[in-house]
């Protein structure tokens, strides 16, 4: 290989840190330049999913740079024409983690304010606990961190994997409570469809367990026709037979109505039909709504 391959990324800590992870393993291979890229959603603009990868996704499409990694959580379900999902490391924890002095969601006071800009945190902390004062709560990983300390919370919900990338080791405890977003704490590369000297290049860094988990959770958002502002929690888990083991959480904003389910399935892709199939036949479509 030849020339180095432009990495784009969004330029917040946590993206920049992420596209280090990625840009160090592929390293051995060919050199790596980080390209940060704003996108709407850091410019301001609402809408779905798309505005945190809009400005990236042109940049591969107009061949600015060769490939991208994202925060697989905030990739919207369909991708620009002409791109895929070329791979993904190895996931890390994929939970939420309550940060604060509590030890779990059950030992918060009576009226804690917790904190979370999260439709599906949010929602699954009401279903869990209707007596909590869930407060919004914006801005980057750190900026969060430094609201928990400054302003009037008791605690705040925030990703594991971006605590740990970002080497925050203390102040706060995994939480099995809550299903995490479909994605989360796997890192998605994007690159231009059938691209052989991307897919040369990352070949080593691939995990296929975390790529099958990751296709079944994002069938399942893209069946439920689910965006950034679903109460939708999934998570999926390989089994020792093969098979893979994935649950689902739907909800209505405050909580109040809320659906559960499990499939097992050995095909990721089917796990994922099967899961938002058996969601929509118990009411998820008017939940979503």
């Amino acid at each position: 290989m030849s020339g180095a391959l432009r990495l784009g990324t969004r330029g917040s800590p946590l993206a920049l840190r992420q596209a280090e992870l990625v840009a160090a393993a592929v390293e051995g291979e060919v050199e790596v330049e980080i390209v940060a890229l704003r996108t709407g959603g850091d410019l301001g603009s609402g809408g779905d999913k798309r505005r945190w990868v809009d400005t990236i996704e042109a940049a591969l499409l107009d061949q600015l740079i060769d490939l991208a990694v994202h925060s697989a959580k905030d990739l919207p379900a369909e991708l620009a024409a002409g791109l895929e999902i070329a791979g993904a490391p190895e996931r890390e924890d994929p939970r939420d983690a309550l940060c604060g002095p509590w030890g779990s969601i059950g030992e918060l006071p009576r009226g804690a304010r917790v904190g979370t800009s999260s439709p599906r945190r949010r929602a699954q902390l009401l279903a869990m606990r209707d007596d909590l004062a869930v407060v919004e709560l914006h801005g980057n990983l750190d900026t969060r961190l430094g609201r928990l300390e400054t302003d009037d919370y008791d605690a705040i919900v925030l990703a594991v994997a971006g605590l740990r990338r970002l080497g925050c080791d203390e102040g706060w405890i995994a939480s099995d409570d809550l299903l995490p977003a479909g994605g989360q704490g796997t890192l998605a590369i994007e690159a231009r469809a059938g691209d052989e000297r991307v897919a040369a290049a990352i070949a080593g860094l691939r995990d296929a367990a975390t790529e099958r988990a990751l296709a079944a959770e994002r069938t399942t958002v893209a069946r439920l026709g689910a965006g950034c502002d679903s109460a939708l929690g999934v998570l999926a888990s390989g089994q020792a037979d093969g098979a893979l083991f994935l649950r689902g959480f739907v909800a209505s904003p405050d909580g109040g109505e809320w659906i559960r389910d499990e499939v097992e399935a050995s095909d990721a892709v089917e796990a994922g039909e099967l899961l938002a199939q058996r969601l929509l036949s118990c009411g998820a479509a008017a939940l979503l709504r």
